[in-house]
């Protein structure tokens, strides 16, 4: 049994400011995506569906709508020793500080995973996107006998110089490592990977930052307060002392970096054959079970749109979209190239009788949006354009911000009818 062997640390990233306005409120593995999940799924999915039912998130920001979600979401059988509990940031009578960095935060929280029977840690990212199985990563790393395993993926070279990248043996066990290469180092760092691969000239072998250590090393390493991150230190100075497996992974992974990534990401499940397969059985993804209604739409072309349950549509079209939970959208409303995530409740018309609410939550009639994220809870008004794209400069309002062309309309923000952006 998998399940024994293995503790699971998820780290939940800094403050998120890459993410931001998306962050503004809550941590980075809490962001809503695909519509009714939060990013903190991806990783403890893929550790249910390896029996990997021991898992702590590390956090410090914003953390919680990240603790509500979690509890209300992750309950196992009282008979069980599986949980999933955060573990935010605290001052201690050794410690008075924040989580410095990757290493630092699984340092500061080492006592809470000592508690618990493991042989392996097996350290993951809280904000990338990919299905992947971990007991064969586990399998492979316990068959060549390392001390630490990383999970690495090839890349090309455009995408090299943002990542840690490595070389292996014929073994597969790292030989050399180097933080973001500058681009004129590249041809030295070639790999040998699979012909598929390299017709999409990802000749590069990179760090993904899923980690394996065994127990012992991890605490040994952990004792050496002068490193901070595994990424950048760690990881550097352990591969010439101990014997480090890459293990090699070729199917779909996304850092969700920054707000294009996010944007890219989501859309992409909206393809024919998405490269994130939410309908894999053996692969499923879980989240909180909401007892929502059907979707109701009426009068509305659809094409390429992905829409959660429990809303209720009457625009005139929808193309390259995803529609999140409880989403209202009115009449004669075009979206195009758009993640709405929805809302956290329905208004009741009583509640907005009493408040005289003037502009609804969701999209009113009317309206074009195209190119943008629409945070939970927003209220956009009737004849309102929202024409996203390379034109737009970046910029910050009370109610939007604009990256790389994306408009993020923030949380609970409402905009007013006949508004233009």
């Amino acid at each position: 049994m998998i399940n024994n062997k293995v503790l699971s640390i998820i780290l939940g990233g800094g403050q998120g400011s890459r993410l931001y306005p998306l962050t503004h409120q809550r941590s980075k593995p809490a962001v809503p995506i695909a519509g009714k999940y939060r990013l903190v799924d991806i990783p403890i999915s893929n550790c249910i569906n390896a029996d990997i039912k021991r898992m702590f998130v590390l956090t410090q920001f914003n953390s919680a709508s990240l603790n509500r979600h979690i509890k209300d979401t992750y309950h196992f059988s009282f008979f069980s020793s599986a949980f999933v509990d955060v573990l935010a940031a605290e001052q201690t009578p050794t410690n008075k500080g924040w989580f410095q960095g990757t290493a630092d935060a699984v340092r500061q929280s080492m006592h809470h995973f000592l508690r618990h029977d493991f042989e392996y840690a097996l350290i993951l990212s809280g904000d990338q996107l990919y299905q992947m199985d971990y007991a064969e990563m586990i399998a492979a790393h316990e068959k060549s006998g390392a001390e630490i395993s990383i999970a690495t993926i090839p890349v090309d070279d455009k995408d090299a110089p943002g990542f840690g990248i490595l070389k292996s043996n014929e073994d597969s066990i790292i030989t050399s490592f180097i933080e973001k290469p500058d681009p004129s180092l590249l041809p030295e760092w070639t790999s040998d990977v699979s012909e598929e691969m390299k017709q999409q000239g990802r000749h590069y072998l990179a760090s993904m930052g899923i980690y394996i250590f065994n127990r012992d090393l991890l605490v040994k390493l952990m004792a050496d307060e002068s490193t901070i991150d595994f990424g950048k230190e760690i990881i550097p100075q352990s591969i010439e002392k101990h014997k480090t497996l890459s293990y090699q992974y070729e199917g779909y992974w996304t850092d969700i970096g920054n707000i294009d990534s996010f944007f890219e990401a989501n859309l992409g499940l909206t393809d024919d054959i998405p490269k994130f397969d939410l309908y894999d059985k053996t692969k499923r993804i879980y989240t909180h079970a909401r007892m929502l209604p059907t979707t109701k739409v009426a009068g509305t072309t659809l094409d390429k749109a992905v829409l959660a349950e429990g809303c209720i549509i009457g625009a005139a079209k929808i193309e390259r979209s995803v529609i999140g939970i409880r989403s209202r959208i009115g009449t004669e409303t075009t979206i195009i190239k758009t993640y709405m995530m929805g809302s956290d409740y329905y208004e009741t018309l009583q509640e907005i009788e009493e408040n005289k609410i003037e502009i609804l939550m969701g999209i009113g009639d009317r309206c074009f949006i195209k190119n943008a994220i629409l945070d939970k809870n927003c209220r956009i008004g009737d004849d309102v354009r929202i024409n996203g794209g390379s034109h737009l400069e970046d910029t910050e309002t009370d109610t939007y911000v604009i990256k790389d062309g994306i408009v993020v309309i923030k949380i609970g923000a409402t905009i007013p009818h006949g508004f233009v952006i």
